[in-house]
């Protein structure tokens, strides 16, 4: 069942911009993770012998998170683009609504993963072992 209908024509207008936008976006999201992959990577490479295998795995693991980050931040905005041009159903709706719920609560664990605390906890004391530069 469809939520509702566009009788005026402004969806077959804007429908031809967005879908590419949206498919690039999803691009550049996974673009975004793999290329954080890649430089956390060489930089754990190279810390690993300037400061030591302890510091070297907790950078790597920030430096990781936050590539991963990104790129799920990136995502989420391609597949609400791409909900906007698809047909309204209710299937539609609730596959985003999902999808968005996922990929902010792996969001929420990664930022609580980097930081030792969750995002709503910033004022509070963080941890001095988990902030690193």
């Amino acid at each position: 069942m469809v939520i509702g209908h566009d009788s005026s024509g402004l969806s077959n207008l804007i429908a031809p911009v967005l879908k590419p936008l949206a498919i690039s976006l999803e691009f550049f999201g996974v673009g975004v993770i793999l290329i954080g992959v890649a430089i956390a990577t060489i930089a754990y490479g190279r810390d690993l012998f300037s400061v030591g295998g302890r510091e070297a795995y907790e950078r790597y693991r920030a430096n990781l998170g936050r590539g991963i980050l990104l790129g799920l931040e990136i995502l989420i905005g391609a597949d609400i683009i791409a909900t906007i041009i698809s047909p309204l159903t209710w299937e539609s709706v609730g596959l985003l609504g999902l999808i968005v719920l996922i990929r902010t609560f792996l969001s929420f664990s990664l930022e609580a993963e980097i930081d030792g605390q969750w995002p709503w906890m910033k004022n509070s004391n963080p941890p001095a072992h988990r902030r690193l530069p």
